[in-house]
């Protein structure tokens, strides 16, 4: 068997194969995992994460509650740092949340995330001091268009690929 300190020692992905035959400590490990978080060291000291690493615990353990369908979760740049593959994650993390009845708000600049969204509300037109009002609201489609939006410059050509893919696929 292993020792505390062994375990502590593990990361999420290995305690998750550890602890496959528990159901209850496998669910929580494996919705650390789904929010890209596997590499973290079950040990180690929560001063020690990113706010965005912080943040998708934080998420977790909302995800491991019983769901009332009722809540309004917001995050702020959730796919910091994360890998191509632990944003797919997350996304089907928040299609999750959503399907559940669940609303999710993101503050987010990555677009495989954007272009996903319901509902956009485009904040510029620059970043910082330049920014802060409404550029454009609309679905990600009708944001593409909007000639103003630097954001929707970007987003329509993530949109046009993505119709061409389909399209030769």
């Amino acid at each position: 068997g292993e020792s505390i300190a062994d375990v502590l020692s593990m990361t999420v992905t290995e305690a998750l194969e550890l602890f496959s035959n528990i159901p209850r400590v496998k669910n929580k490990l494996q919705t650390l995992q789904d929010v890209g978080l596997g590499y973290v060291r079950l040990g180690q000291p929560a001063t020690q994460l990113s706010g965005g690493e912080a943040q998708r615990v934080k998420l977790a353990t909302e995800l491991s509650k019983r769901a009332t369908g009722q809540t309004l979760y917001i995050l702020d740049e959730p796919t910091t740092g994360l890998s191509f593959e632990d944003c797919s994650n997350l996304l089907k993390v928040m299609h999750r949340l959503v399907d559940s009845g669940n609303s999710v708000v993101l503050i987010e600049h990555h677009l495989d995330l954007i272009k996903n969204a319901d509902w956009l509300i485009d904040l510029g037109p620059g970043a910082g001091d330049k920014g802060g009002e409404i550029v454009c609201v609309g679905t990600p489609e009708q944001v593409s268009g909007m000639k103003e939006s630097h954001t929707g410059e970007y987003l329509k050509h993530i949109l046009d690929n993505l119709a061409v893919s389909e399209v030769t696929g």
